[in-house]
């Protein structure tokens, strides 16, 4: 089965004191599933799961899996560092979601294809009925390896690989990995300030953590893309990089786009520490200069 439309990369909600609310998750489903997105990439950046222990990113994997919908598709991102805690990440997840995802270690860089290879066969094996994911993010990972040449060796070592999310702007790469095979894997964009790019080249499915906010936006985009309405199409992901950087502006875009989830009725609660924290009239400008700009129809519902 190939992921289509659009995956939410989402926030890990907390109580104002800092630890887990997962009782966030069962409206916080509903709320992406209302806004049409297809579904759930958790744990990851933007998740903040270097920020998280491994038994908060278990609880979370377990909340996510109580809340279980046929209209959400769940990939759970179990990697670290420790190849032993991915590994024992991905046994925790081999009963409870759709899919396992990994990016390699990044505080001793992977250095070789061969390497990464390894280290996803022993964690994708713990795991061995869930379609398995490499999370390719080489601006945070430092694995700046070309993926290409990982689907040359990764699938013939991997039983149950199915793709790459491909957070990299590196198009030409990207190119290469969607046709492999005449298309056989599931390379899922990531890279959210480029989404119109990606359309020309036939992409299907997109990671990001935008599609938590404006997910009407990117489907307008795609609407107009596909009537031939380039110019349309552009003038929307201009303002889509505009929420972006509107939000990065006010503190650092992970924490403050984690706690603009209360203005959907969704309260993430505060970030952890390096994200930024801001208060209720910070807020109160971003919605402003949002409206000034003509997001506020692509708001999240």
């Amino acid at each position: 089965m190939k992921i289509e439309n659009l995956i939410a990369a989402t926030y890990a909600p907390m109580h104002q004191d800092g630890s887990l609310n997962t009782g966030v998750i069962k409206d916080y489903a509903q709320f992406l599933i209302n806004n049409k997105v297809s579904g759930v990439f958790m744990n990851g950046s933007t998740g903040d799961f270097v920020s998280l222990s491994t038994e908060e990113r278990k609880a979370l994997t377990l909340a996510w899996s109580e809340n279980k919908s046929s209209d959400l598709y769940l990939i759970d991102h179990v990697g670290d560092p420790s190849l032993k805690v991915s590994k024992e990440l991905a046994t925790y997840a081999s009963d409870k979601v759709d899919a396992i995802a990994v990016l390699a270690p990044y505080y001793f860089r992977l250095n070789s294809i061969d390497k990464l290879v390894q280290y996803c066969k022993e964690v994708a094996a713990c795991a061995p009925k869930l379609p398995f994911y490499y999370y390719h993010i080489p601006v945070l990972s430092g694995a700046n390896l070309n993926m290409i040449e990982f689907l040359k060796i990764a699938p013939r070592e991997i039983p149950t690989f199915a793709g790459i999310k491909f957070t990299n702007n590196n198009l030409i790469d990207y190119l290469h990995s969607k046709n492999f095979e005449d298309g056989k894997y599931n390379i899922l964009f990531g890279f959210d300030e480029i989404f119109l790019s990606s359309l020309p080249l036939g992409a299907k499915g997109w990671v990001g953590s935008t599609y938590n906010h404006i997910p009407s936006l990117y489907y307008k985009i795609k609407e107009l893309f596909e009537a031939g309405q380039m110019q349309k199409a552009a003038q929307l992901q201009t303002k889509a990089i505009r929420f972006v950087e509107i939000l990065d502006s006010k503190g650092g875009f992970n924490g403050v786009a984690k706690g603009f989830m209360k203005t959907y009725g969704i309260d993430c609660g505060p970030s952890r520490f390096p994200h930024s924290n801001v208060s209720n009239e910070v807020y109160d400008d971003i919605k402003k200069e949002l409206e000034k700009i003509g997001l506020s129809e692509f708001l999240g519902k």
